[in-house]
Parts: C-alpha cells; sequence; structure tokens
C-alpha cells in the first residue's frame, strides 16, 4: 500500500484516494513522498493536511517532524487561542500544516495563512470527516483555495460517496481494503457479567489481564468517567479520554498510556481513530458498539502491523455479541479474583517538566538534567517529549519520589525549572 501510494503521488498528476485499513501506515504512505516534492527551502505553505480530531493532528505533525526533513510543520486546532496559532504561524513558516476543518478555515478566513501557495490538499480519514459534520467546512475550504492543483484522500472505510464540492478530477484509486473484517490475528471473547451493573467484572477481568495495556471503550462520556473514576478507587492506573476533556488533560491522558505511565486507557469512540498507539494487547468493549464501522475502528487499535490482540464483549443479562461481528467467538472464563488480589503497578510514572523547546531544551538536555540532577540511571528514563513551552518524560516509577526530591530547585541548562509528577 506505501509503495503504491508513493508511486501514485510521484509518478503521476493525478488526484488519488487511498482506501486501507486501520494500522496499516497510510500517514507514512503520503509523507515519504511528500519529503520528497515539498520545498524545505521555500518560506511559501504548499500543503494542508485535513483530519477530523486534533490528536491525529498532532501525531502527525510529531511524525513528519521526527522524520528530519528540513520541513517545517505545524498542527492547527481548536481548544486554544487562535491567536497564540497565528503568532506561531509567522515564527514557523510552515511548509505543510495539518488541521482540524473549522480550525484552518478560521485562520483562512481571517488571513492568518495565504492560499495561494497551496497546491496539495490531504483529507485524512475523510469519511469520519463527513461523519463527524464538517461538510460545510470542507466545502468552504476547497473554495478557499484557487491555485489547489492535487487531493489526495485517505480512509480506512469504503462508507461514503466522495462529496462533487471535492472536485475530484482524474483519480488513481488505490483499494486496499479486503473481506476480512479484523485481522485473524485477532481472538475475540466472551466475558458473562452476572449483573447489569459491568464494573465488578471489568475489574475481575483488567486483574487477571495483569500489566498488559487495554482499552476499554464505552459509548457515553459520564460512562467513562465514572468507570474511570471507579477503577482509580480500586487502585488501577487509568486514563480517562473523551471529547469533553480540556486539551491538556486529553493530552496527558494519551501521553502517560502511550509511555506505560497507565496500561488501563477508558475512552469514548473518540480513540478508535487517528491514534498511533503500539502495543495494545486488550480491546474491551464495556458497551457494543453502536455499528459495524465502530467495531472495526476500535478493534483496529490492537493487532497492528505484524502483531496479535485480543478484544472482550462484557455482556450483561439479555446483551449478546452483534450479529455483524464475523470472527470465531469464545466464552472467556474469568477465574475469580482474590480478594487480596494485587493491583498492577506499571513499571513507568511521567513527569512533567517545565521547559521546553522556546529556552532552548532537547530531549539530550532531559536526560542529562534527570540523570545528573535525578539520579537515574539511562535506562530508568523512557520516552521524552519536548513541548513549546515544558516537556513530558517517563522515569522509573521506584525512583519517582527520589527524582522529584533530587531535582527540586536544580536547574537545567542553567536555567532554575520545575519537576512535577503528571497525575
Amino acid at each position: 500500500m506505501q509503495k503504491a501510494t508513493a508511486d501514485a503521488i510521484l509518478h503521476s498528476d493525478k488526484d488519488v484516494v487511498v482506501l486501507s485499513p486501520t494500522g496499516s501506515g497510510k500517514t507514512l504512505a503520503y509523507l515519504l513522498p511528500f519529503v520528497e516534492q515539498l520545498d524545505a527551502m521555500s518560506d511559501d505553505l504548499q500543503a494542508v493536511v485535513l483530519v477530523p480530531g486534533r490528536e491525529l493532528a498532532l501525531q502527525s505533525a510529531t511524525v513528519l517532524a521526527d522524520m528530519g526533513s528540513g520541513l517545517r510543520v505545524m498542527s492547527l486546532y481548536g481548544g486554544r487561542a487562535t491567536m497564540d496559532e497565528h503568532r506561531k504561524l509567522r515564527a514557523v513558516r510552515p511548509q505543510i500544516v495539518f488541521s482540524t476543518p473549522g480550525r484552518l478555515n478560521d485562520h483562512l478566513e481571517k488571513g492568518n495563512l495565504s492560499p495561494d501557495t497551496i497546491r496539495t490538499l490531504v483529507i485524512d480519514e475523510f469519511d469520519k470527516c463527513l461523519e463527524m459534520g464538517f461538510h460545510n467546512e470542507m466545502e468552504a475550504i476547497l473554495g478557499k483555495l484557487p491555485s489547489l492543483r492535487r487531493r489526495i484522500l485517505l480512509s480506512a472505510t469504503e462508507a461514503v460517496e466522495i462529496p462533487r464540492f471535492v472536485q475530484m478530477g482524474r483519480t488513481a484509486r488505490l483499494d486496499f481494503l479486503d473481506d476480512e473484517q479484523v485481522p485473524e490475528r485477532i481472538s475475540v471473547f466472551t466475558v458473562a457479567s452476572p449483573a447489569k451493573d459491568k464494573l465488578e467484572t471489568l475489574r475481575a477481568l483488567l486483574l487477571h489481564l495483569g500489566n498488559q495495556s487495554s482499552i476499554v471503550f464505552l459509548n457515553y462520556r459520564e460512562s467513562v468517567e465514572r468507570t474511570d473514576e471507579y477503577l482509580c478507587r480500586e487502585g488501577f492506573h487509568t486514563c480517562a479520554f473523551h471529547g469533553g476533556l480540556e486539551q491538556k488533560l486529553r493530552e496527558d491522558a494519551l501521553y502517560k498510556f502511550s509511555n506505560g505511565s497507565a496500561n488501563i486507557f477508558v475512552s469514548t469512540d473518540l480513540a478508535s481513530r487517528g491514534l498511533d498507539i503500539p502495543d495494545i494487547d486488550n480491546i474491551i468493549h464495556y458497551h457494543i458498539p453502536e455499528s459495524e464501522d465502530g467495531y472495526v475502528h476500535r478493534v483496529g487499535r490492537t493487532a497492528r502491523w505484524d502483531k496479535r490482540g485480543r478484544t472482550f464483549f462484557i455482556l450483561g443479562l439479555g446483551e449478546s455479541v452483534p450479529a455483524y461481528v464475523q470472527a470465531c467467538i469464545e466464552s472467556y472464563n474469568l477465574p475469580v479474583a482474590p480478594s487480596d488480589a494485587v493491583i498492577p503497578v506499571p513499571r513507568m510514572a511521567t513527569v512533567y517538566i517545565g521547559k521546553g523547546k522556546k529556552d532552548k531544551i532537547s530531549k539530550g538536555d532531559i536526560v542529562g538534567f534527570l540523570c545528573k540532577k535525578g539520579g537515574l540511571s539511562r535506562d530508568e528514563i523512557g520516552r521524552i517529549d519536548v513541548k513549546d513551552c515544558y516537556s513530558y518524560a517517563a522515569v522509573s516509577r521506584r525512583k519517582l519520589q527520589q527524582v522529584i526530591q533530587d531535582t527540586k530547585g536544580e536547574k537545567i541548562k542553567g536555567i532554575k525549572t520545575l519537576c512535577e509528577v503528571v497525575k
């Protein structure tokens, strides 16, 4: 799929439609040829990528930045002041931006971005963009791009027709979807809940799964909050994630789960698409998915590339697995958890460091700070993310309090900084 996509982008002038399953690497499929096509020496904005959510905007921008191509990149999304983004746009002068439709439309209307140099438009997860109601915003954006020469659309489903306003020309259609609903590498199980309230059954299942990484999917924000609060009271290390949370809390949740500081991610279907978190072992349907597409995208979080995974349906009284699930389904015999069962504790914890890129702080500086001031060895430090004004770092949980104590009042690159636990 990636080779065919790269060939279509690099060696033809056609518009491109890519249909390929979740987890197959569609982001890299278009970014790799972009590295060759876009001019890193120009100050012009040359390409825009529309995405349905801020997490995918941030994630895609990070992927391109980490490729070391020399291209300047920015992510644009709601939940923060447009003026702050405008100031950063003037400073960065990106050649490519990743944006949610509403925010890009806002910048174009205010003249914060010049549309005259934009030659390429990508709509990633275009079916999701339409499903989320961005039809009008995307139509308005297309009407503001007079120099657009090419459109590239990507989707994990074939569920929707491409709207007329996209104005697709001669098109290369690359269809890598097959009849297999989900990979055979995913085992499907049912877990019976003796009570209508499934919380005790969920607790027993998570105890049984131990320190494996699991996403628990629910259909409502309130249910996510209730379930997460219950699991926290029971001593589990969890993250809550839904569209009603402030952006900072959503970023914290994603970071803690992806770096191994929390092994349970409690979420609405917001987390079913646009997130690339490797090595998720289990998908747990606390609530039954509302559609077949919802099921496919949820399960697509596990068994990515060549990995294996499991998915569990927790079924209350009168509930059954939906007819659309095409799989060999086994009943999972959940052993009774002993009263003194030990809650699994993740190996890592996350610390916040109050300095970032604007302070000319690098990942190497963070490693040096944590080793010299925090008393850690290199193998006790995990993933590090340096943001504009702050940084996150994963550190050994057993050394957490030592790190906080030893770095109190200390300096990084000669600047006094704050180091605290991300709870």
